[in-house]
């Protein structure tokens, strides 16, 4: 699929309101920015930036293919830059909210202006993505690939706008910016082999090489980063991608990846039921036996970040695909289908089960400022507790046997019956919206039962 169709739209409005709650709900983040420009004097030497260390980087898409790129770099604390990358750690740190727009904030994105295809937008004949190790995007393709986080000086054209960007549902909110002149490392990066492997590779397609590193133990977090700065994908094929786009791009890649891996193997042999919840965001995983299939239903509730309105009804999205899998994009759920479905997958593959799956995700009015695509993803993944990166030389018993405790149903008509009184929407309205659920063989009245 053509990375252009991952291109979502916001509304200016819904931004703003995003901007508006954020500032409502955390004046936290006031003081932090304000502390944030005192670093900043401090740090500043002239106008270059000095002794600053980025763990990350950023690619827009304003005005694609001629797109904002830009390093990511605490200022103040460039001793735990780590902890300022997005990535598991921050579910495993039990991060909310405010942690995350803190966090966020306190990194200064560096920014120049680059064509998708090459370094510079004041000449097409420049280098290609390809070619490019030198100038802003060398080093920020540096940034990506090292696998901790990177010294460099920044030499900059202006002081920061400390405006907060509010984010998406996909990418994480983004705190202040300022135009780059120019940036040089300060050491030379360690990248580790497979990294360079596929970088030496200049007839490796971008989805080979995104599950070559995701087999070699690379999370989707680092993989993002490197496709972002044009360093997967043939040779002449190579673009920089913005983040947005890459996020999801690789967690479908890697699902398809994953998918294909359990097409054969059996199927659970149970019902199972698990919930999770984080940051206002409440997660039902209902799997049932049979060949693959996946739905992802979203009840967003009234006064949520994205149903601002306390007037309005619960609002319902939904994506579903079958065994074989999508051959359009998913538009209503986007991003968080894709986070999602990998999760369930990851999971599937460890314990080498298929089976069909219902993710139910309940947005509360709790969320009042969107953090990103990672927190659907770290949701999922610790809904099934206890399964091992690696136990791929576990009998299919033992494997499950570490999976953690999950509720058990006769069928999947009774899972679905059993949570109904605990969702925000009745039963009929989810069955009118959910294609598993409206598949069942049963009549309205056993929906309303909560036995069984």
């Amino acid at each position: 699929m053509r990375l252009d169709d991952y291109i979502e739209s916001l509304e200016p409005d819904e931004e703003a309101e995003r901007r508006r709650l954020a500032k409502e709900k955390s004046y936290a983040i006031t003081d932090h920015l304000e502390e944030f420009e005192r670093n900043f004097e401090r740090a500043l030497s002239g106008d270059t930036l000095v002794g600053s260390t980025a763990p990350s980087i950023f690619v827009g898409r304003s005005n694609y293919p001629d797109i904002p790129i830009g390093v990511l770099s605490p200022v103040g604390d460039e001793a735990a830059a780590e902890e300022y990358v997005t990535d598991g750690e921050w579910y495993r740190q039990g991060y909310g909210i405010d942690d995350v727009l803190q966090r966020r904030t306190g990194l200064l994105n560096s920014n120049k202006r680059a064509t998708v295809d090459s370094p510079s937008i004041a000449s097409r004949l420049a280098p290609t993505v390809h070619d490019s190790w030198d100038g802003f995007v060398g080093v920020q393709r540096e940034v990506a690939i090292a696998d901790r986080p990177v010294d460099l000086e920044i030499g900059l054209d202006d002081k920061p706008d400390l405006g907060l960007e509010p984010g998406t549902d996909v990418a994480t909110p983004r705190g202040p910016r300022a135009n780059a002149r120019n940036a040089e490392l300060r050491e030379n990066p360690h990248v580790p082999r497979p990294i360079k492997k596929t970088l030496e590779d200049d007839d490796w397609q971008a989805q080979g090489a995104m599950t070559y590193l995701y087999r070699r133990g690379f999370d989707v977090y680092e993989i993002n980063s490197i496709l972002s700065a044009g360093a997967l994908g043939e040779r002449d094929q190579r673009r920089l991608v913005p983040t947005r786009w890459s996020i999801t791009a690789v967690d479908d890649t890697v699902g398809q990846f994953l998918r294909g891996r359990i097409r054969n193997e059996p199927s659970v042999d149970e019902v199972q039921v698990r919930v999770n919840e984080y940051m206002g965001n409440r997660y039902w995983i209902v799997l049932a036996p049979g060949s693959w299939e996946f739905e992802l239903v979203e009840m967003k509730a009234p006064g949520s970040i994205w149903n601002p309105n306390p007037d309005d009804e619960v609002w319902l999205q939904s994506a579903s695909e079958g065994y074989e899998g999508r051959t359009s994009y998913v538009e209503e759920t986007a991003g968080a289908y894709y986070a999602a479905r990998l999760g369930v997958l990851e999971y599937l593959e460890s314990i080498g089960r298929q089976a069909k799956c219902l993710v139910l995700r309940e947005v509360s009015d709790d969320y009042w400022a969107p953090v990103g695509v990672w927190q659907v993803r770290e949701s999922v993944r610790n809904a099934f507790d206890g399964v091992p990166g690696e136990a791929s030389d576990l009998a299919l018993e033992d494997r499950e046997a570490l999976a953690g405790e999950y509720g058990e149903a006769e069928t999947f008509h009774d899972a679905i019956a059993g949570l109904a009184p605990q969702l925000p929407i009745s039963a009929a309205r989810l069955r009118r919206k959910s294609e598993l659920a409206a598949g069942l063989q049963s009549n309205l009245s056993a929906f309303s039962s909560t036995d069984g």
